[in-house]
């Protein structure tokens, strides 16, 4: 027989906010890049913050729906599923239509490359295999980074081409973020530290990331003048996070502290960011 679900299951954090912590930055950050970047905020800038963390809380609900079709959660959280992805729904519909009639209809084009990103998401979840992605995670990294041109758009009341750069070194921060997160998460595994040559062995793709990146800002700032010169900081930074990472190997270590140190650096690189594209 079919439990009704009772009223506090409709207010399940479980059900109603998403449960990876690590992803709030990687909403966040680019949200707040393009906000920052741009030159004014205003209520089409508002509608834009509601819309998109509405449609990054839909998320959640979303997930838990495909669960208990897959049989991977009880009957009883189907109810709660949908009512939020009905109110996520509607918040997101009325602020993508404020929007649309203040002129800012074009951005919701920048969600069009999400769609099949997050149904692969959806249907990794109804084989029970959305652990360990970290090819799709890039992905949807790349999706949730859109929000900085975003942002800065509806900030300047019209599309102009920077935007594109913030989205493009949203994302790379991002990416390498994921990859020095899984290598912390290999280290905690370890029975010991090993020795300096396999540590590094180890953290090759992680390092090699955080480099390209540096190397790119490099480039493209002070060598072609092409960004802000000094916006290489905040990618050394990251650059340096994953050195000392790999020489310091996160053995025994609890997730939660692994995930409060990336929290830190994102906000940290946000911050360096933000003061660095201005100058």
């Amino acid at each position: 027989m079919y439990a009704c679900p009772r009223m506090h299951d409709y207010f399940k954090k479980q059900i109603a906010v998403p449960q990876d912590h690590g992803s709030w930055v990687f909403i966040l950050s680019p949200l707040l890049v393009g906000i920052f970047a741009g030159e004014q905020i205003h209520q089409g800038t508002i509608a834009l913050i509601i819309a998109v963390m509405s449609a990054f809380m839909l998320r959640q609900p979303m997930t838990v729906l495909v669960k208990v079709y897959s049989g991977r959660r009880p009957k009883t959280d189907l109810n709660p599923a949908r009512f939020w992805v009905l109110i996520y729904g509607m918040v997101a519909a009325l602020a993508l239509s404020e929007l649309i009639l203040n002129g800012y209809g074009y951005v919701l084009y920048l969600a069009i490359p999400g769609i099949p990103v997050f149904c692969r998401h959806l249907w990794l979840v109804s084989k029970r295999e959305e652990r360990k992605q970290a090819g799709i995670e890039i992905l949807a990294t790349g999706v949730l980074s859109l929000a900085a041109p975003a942002a800065y758009w509806v900030g300047n009341h019209a599309y102009s081409p920077p935007g594109w750069w913030l989205w493009a070194l949203s994302w790379l921060q991002i990416s390498a973020s994921i990859i020095h997160a899984y290598l912390r998460l290999e280290q905690r595994e370890w029975k010991s530290v090993p020795d300096r040559p396999v540590r590094f062995k180890a953290g090759g793709r992680a390092l090699l990331y955080t480099s390209f990146n540096l190397a790119a800002t490099l480039t493209l700032g002070p060598g072609t003048g092409l960004l802000p010169r000094l916006i290489f900081m905040p990618f050394l930074l990251q650059w340096l996070e994953t050195l000392w990472g790999i020489d310091h190997p996160a053995v025994g270590a609890k997730p939660t502290r692994i995930g409060i140190r990336q929290l830190i650096i994102s906000s940290l690189w946000t911050i360096l960011f933000l003061i660095f594209w201005k100058l």
